[in-house]
């Protein structure tokens, strides 16, 4: 999204039906206004996770190890369209079979989103946002393990991982 460009989103109800559209600007800083977001785990075939290190820049937690790709669903795009753009956009990945996980709300004391949570499998050329993205690297799920709760992921990914961990059935050696 260029500069100049307001980004738009929808504001939705708990069960994500929308109820309106406001800037991103007005939304981030307002957890009152629920919006989407997309969420996808890349692993690799040998089942270790990719995760982004957020730039310093960002006004959402800044140099955060984070969730693969993440991103806001622009007002009027469905979640796949907005999975496979952000895939893009973040990673470079413009070629995956992306499989639908799940969906849960999120909330902090900055804003509140409905995250829908897509999962692939990915062995090629990663080509991150150096403008968004420090640092991109695989981690095995025990070192995600160990590293939780010590303030290097974003909260959002503590939340994240937590849910997919969670889910039944999920296993871990992919």
């Amino acid at each position: 999204m260029s500069d100049n460009t307001e980004e738009l989103l929808e504001v939705t109800d708990k069960s994500g039906k929308t109820i309106g559209i406001a800037p991103r600007a007005e939304i981030h800083g307002n957890p009152a206004l629920i919006h989407r977001v997309v969420h996808v785990l890349v692993f690799n075939k040998k089942g270790a996770l990719f995760l982004q290190k957020r730039s310093e820049t960002k006004d959402v937690a800044p140099g955060k190890w984070d969730t693969s790709v993440g991103g806001h669903v622009s007002s009027g795009e469905n979640l796949l369209e907005a999975a496979k753009r952000e895939m893009e956009e973040e990673l470079g990945i413009s070629e995956s079979r992306l499989e639908f996980l799940y969906s849960y709300i999120h909330t902090n004391p900055y804003e509140t989103e409905i995250v829908h949570t897509y999962s692939c499998v990915y062995d090629g050329k990663i080509s991150f946002n150096k403008e968004e993205i420090d640092e991109v690297r695989l981690w095995d799920f025990g070192e995600i393990k160990n590293h939780l709760g010590r303030d290097i992921f974003s909260d959002n990914f503590e939340h994240e991982i937590t849910t997919y961990l969670n889910k039944p059935g999920q296993s871990l050696n992919r």
